[in-house]
């Protein structure tokens, strides 16, 4: 009975090794016959494994490429240097219920008028805020108005009016969420936004 399980175990093990065997090649379809570019290639790989493997390669000096940035390092360097063409130029503040430019404002004007002469093709975008009295209607003409009166005043100072646009935010974005007076002032204003260096 010994020799019986004995001989069916053999038996088992040889037709698994024969399976496993059978189960790497790869079957042939008779209809599939050889594509023009694998028939061209099989004399090619046949004298490619005649030739000689024992050949000495010469080592090819390697060639360093200079390091490129990449996207990602170039969208953050544009973004740092467009947050330092912000951080120069002055944000310019307005009397109450007023887009007359008083004279501080025109101070800061010409500092940032000579900030974007140096940056020639520097785009950049006025935004007229107010504060938080007055209709949203109201206060995004104002804010218009405000905007408006900065990129006029940049324009005679030598600034093309090309690289300048203009949008009013109204009473939407104000820089102080306060309810008194030091809070109102500080949300009439225009701000600089760059758009482009």
């Amino acid at each position: 009975m010994s020799k019986h399980v004995s001989r069916i175990a053999a038996v088992a093990f040889c037709a698994a090794l024969l399976m496993a065997g059978c189960a790497k090649q790869e079957m042939v379809k008779k209809d599939e016959g050889i594509a023009p570019a694998q028939a061209k290639a099989a004399p090619q790989q046949a004298a490619a494994k005649q030739e000689p493997q024992n050949v000495a390669v010469k080592e090819q000096p390697v060639r360093q490429e200079p390091v490129k940035e990449t996207a990602p390092q170039q969208a953050a360097t544009d973004a740092s240097s467009l947050a330092a063409l912000k951080a120069e130029l002055q944000t310019i503040y307005f009397d109450f219920d007023a887009s007359t430019l008083t004279d501080a404002a025109r101070s800061s004007l010409a500092r940032n008028a000579e900030v974007l002469k140096k940056n020639a093709t520097a785009k950049i975008q006025i935004a007229g805020n107010c504060d938080e009295r007055g209709s949203d209607e109201y206060n995004l003409a104002l804010g218009e108005k405000r905007a408006q009166a900065a990129k006029k005043y940049l324009v005679t100072m030598g600034v093309a009016a090309e690289r300048l646009t203009t949008i009013s935010y109204g009473k939407e974005k104000p820089a102080d969420a306060g309810h008194d007076e030091a809070a109102w002032a500080k949300n009439r204003r225009d701000d600089f936004d760059v758009l482009s260096r």
